[in-house]
């Protein structure tokens, strides 16, 4: 008898049709490979209202020096940028997000089209809803159209407010890219840094160990071995990030702070005092002194630990935080999501990659993927709602290496919920989406009508079969375009569009028709 029993989000996937892993990227395609566990208790940095903000100023000497040194405390000043890698071939379009013909996402595909894209007849988003007479099988709560069912808006909701759902709108990209094969330059990280995203910390973060920090590698052309991830998998990978001595073992923050002051006064008035006799003594003694005032610094927004600890922050974890304790401690994927969001969210890096693994889900039964696809949707909605209680934008992309199909027969399991089986790979229904969240307000898109609207909503589109039409868009067939495409929308939101041949001369997305066709949205700072 044919197996109805979804697989358990972190089972390993195996399949017949494909060979047995043997490299790090198939081990995260089929779900075996996964960050190490950690428990969190109550502890007194839970007393602060914000850990974030648990620490004092610098006296106003050194915070003059802080500008003079060139240190970053807020980053470059740019949008939070974070990218899922959802590893293996995930469904995106039609049960998920809506994806339609050349008149945008609700510009309905055929019968036979949406079969394909795992929904029956009677679940198509033009079917009779008994749940929404009026709308059918749409929800646009983001501004992105969804299947009314997709789990993994059902993730996105359960995790943020109606508040932060209302300042949050998305675009969609069809795009064809390979399936089950890490080689698809799908990671736009090195991208968005030459974009000018940075942190005070460091730029980028990955939850991968590997050049991209991600399952996909990045384009070639954006690569720039000193902006490398560095890898953030888990709240130890933070914390671990700043050491500020042993002095704190003796005496409290403050203390510490002004002890560390007084130390680089007391070397500043001997510089004054001393000359080196070495012709670049004037740059030796810069060097020295903002040593000192980096080092002040670094105690004074590192020495207390909750300030990166995002176990140790309530927005994230506790009775108000966006994951209860027991779910923080019981799913790697939250913690994993939890370190991310907080370095980005906060300015401590430009950008960041979150890898869930074991999305070939082509399982022969549809829940196995429907709980996948829930989980991701509940680690997109924590990255909303966190950048939405710490009053920041943040734009969100989340992709996959090619996809699935189904071929109509219908699971009809408790997790199945009537859909059909993913019964295998799919590249030609592949497709990215990107969400966007302002605390100024839903992003406004492009176009002066709603049909403009509507084809700057949808970057591309599909054919009635769900299979996407290579030719509606630079994107739809081409990886390394779909990253610029990505790129150009990062910089759209900042007004920047203007500056793309100078962040990418190389770019192949065409004159300024071909540009303003492939932006979304208007600028949101």
């Amino acid at each position: 008898m044919k197996r109805k029993t979804p697989l358990h989000p972190d089972s390993p996937l195996f399949h017949a049709c494909h060979s047995k892993p043997v490299s790090r990227r198939d081990f995260i395609a089929c779900g075996m490979g996964y960050g190490a566990a950690v428990l969190t208790t109550g502890s007194v940095f839970g007393l602060f209202a914000n850990p974030g903000k648990a620490y004092a100023q610098l006296s106003p000497d050194l915070e003059a020096l802080k500008q003079l040194c060139g240190i970053n405390v807020q980053g470059a000043g740019k949008i939070p940028f974070i990218c899922f890698d959802l590893a293996g071939g995930a469904n995106i379009a039609g049960s998920n997000v809506l994806v339609g013909g050349a008149g945008g996402q609700l510009d309905f595909l055929s019968v036979q089209g949406y079969s394909k894209l795992g929904l029956p007849a009677d679940m198509v988003p033009t079917a009779v809803n008994a749940a929404n007479p009026a709308g059918g099988f749409v929800n646009d709560q983001l501004g992105l159209a969804f299947h009314s069912d997709s789990q993994m808006l059902a993730g996105i909701l359960e995790r943020t407010t109606m508040a932060t759902q209302a300042m949050t709108n998305g675009a969609v990209l069809p795009s064809r890219s390979e399936n089950d094969t890490g080689n698809n330059p799908h990671n736009p990280m090195y991208a968005i840094a030459k974009a000018g995203a940075s942190g005070s910390l460091m730029p980028l973060i990955g939850s991968r160990n590997s050049d991209s920090g991600a399952n996909s590698m990045m384009p070639m052309e954006f690569y720039n071995p000193e902006l490398r991830p560095t890898k953030i998998d888990r709240p130890s990978d933070v914390t671990g990030l700043v050491d500020v001595g042993d002095l704190f073992s003796l005496l409290d923050q403050n203390d510490a702070v002004a002890v560390m002051e007084s130390v680089q006064r007391i070397s500043d008035s001997k510089l004054g005092r001393v000359n080196t006799n070495i012709s670049r003594d004037a740059v030796i003694k810069e060097l020295i002194r903002c040593g000192y005032v980096k080092s002040a610094d670094l105690a004074d927004r590192f020495g207390n630990p909750a300030t990166l600890d995002p176990a140790a922050d309530p927005d994230i974890v506790g009775a108000a935080g966006i994951f209860s304790a027991d779910e923080f401690n019981a799913d790697a994927e939250f913690r994993k999501t939890a370190s991310v969001m907080k370095l980005v969210v906060n300015g401590f890096a430009g950008a960041g990659s979150i890898t869930i693994g074991g999305y070939d889900y082509h399982t022969g039964e549809r829940g196995t993927g429907e709980l996948r696809d829930l989980r991701a949707g509940r680690c997109i909605g924590a990255c909303l709602e966190y950048a939405a209680r710490m009053n920041q934008p943040l734009m969100i992309y989340v992709y996959s290496d090619g996809s699935v199909a189904s071929n109509g027969r219908i699971d009809d399991s408790e997790f199945g919920r009537g859909k059909g089986e993913w019964t295998g790979d799919n590249s030609s229904t592949a497709a990215s989406f990107m969400l966007v969240y302002s605390p100024n307000g839903r992003p406004s898109l492009l176009g002066g009508t709603t049909a403009e609207q509507a084809r700057h909503q949808q970057i591309g589109f599909m054919r009635p079969d769900a299979s996407v039409e290579t030719g509606s868009s630079v994107a739809a067939n081409n990886v390394n375009l779909l990253v610029q495409t990505v790129m150009l929308n990062y910089l759209a939101l900042h007004g920047e569009q203007g500056r793309l041949s100078e962040v990418a001369p190389f770019h192949g997305l065409g004159n300024a028709a071909s540009i303003d066709r492939l932006t979304a949205f208007a600028p949101i700072i």
